[in-house]
């Protein structure tokens, strides 16, 4: 089936598999053309050509680096004219355990993947296009960045920021651009494999809607956020988890 061309364009972050994948799945479904970035070169070409090269570039490079986030947002603007969407799923998580042993260099590193990437390429986009002419911003934060998270404590704490970053960019953008952010609980990655590789059907058992996430439902939440379905809501954090948070209520 033929899609027909949106007249949109989106740059997402960290899209080469996974969330980030899926949702720029979903964004070339309704019709928008998409630059995906990501570490890995084979990797990114492999995505293309799934997706479909007449519809989407890819750039490899480091999120937290600046020299990259100007590349892409550059590239962008070369092969399409302009950048409406802005997806900030990029991030690491590469220690599991007990925070108090945290090595403060891993933070660091957390913090610079997972945040400051994100409000560095949030800047290129407004810069390049969204300050003139609108449009909108998905930032992926976590389940971990709104309640307490053992064991990726470093994580959490970074998806917390990725949260207010939200709410900071949401206030200062406003009224042309639209800022909100996707708190997924587990979801069926490579990276989260950890999480419930070797043991899914536990793990899954505790969610009320019975299963784990998977990509296409954080591509969904997305593509919602960046339709005009939602051109009244920014600053707000959906929390996108098969209904894990219910379990916290009392009895």
């Amino acid at each position: 089936m033929t899609v027909q061309d949106s007249g949109k364009v989106a740059l997402i972050t960290g899209a080469s598999r996974g969330i980030g994948y899926g949702i720029a799945e979903a964004l070339v479904a309704r019709g928008d053309r998409v630059c995906i970035t990501g570490r890995g070169e084979d990797a990114l070409k492999e995505a293309v050509e799934k997706l479909g090269s007449d519809r989407v570039i890819a750039i490899a490079g480091k999120a937290h680096d600046e020299a990259h986030q100007a590349a892409a947002v550059e590239r962008t603007m070369e092969a399409f004219g302009r950048v409406d969407f802005l997806v900030n799923n990029a991030g690491t998580n590469p220690v599991f355990g007990p925070i108090a042993e945290l090595d403060l260099n891993v933070a660091r590193k957390v913090y610079e993947t997972n945040v400051i990437s994100a409000l560095g390429f949030a800047q290129q986009t407004w810069k390049a296009w969204q300050k003139d002419n609108g449009g909108a911003i998905v930032n992926i934060a976590s389940v971990a960045g709104v309640s307490a998270s053992p064991f990726v404590g470093a994580y959490g704490m970074s998806k917390a920021a990725m949260v207010n970053l939200t709410l900071q960019l949401a206030h200062e953008f406003a009224p042309v651009v639209r800022v909100n952010s996707i708190a997924p609980a587990v979801v069926r990655t490579k990276f989260a494999a950890a999480l419930y590789e070797g043991r899914e059907a536990e793990v899954a058992a505790a969610y009320p809607l019975g299963r784990l996430g998977v990509p296409a439902d954080i591509g969904g939440a997305a593509a919602f956020l960046t339709s005009s379905q939602s051109d009244w809501i920014t600053g707000q954090t959906l929390v996108v988890d098969g209904g894990i948070f219910l379990n916290a209520g009392v009895g």
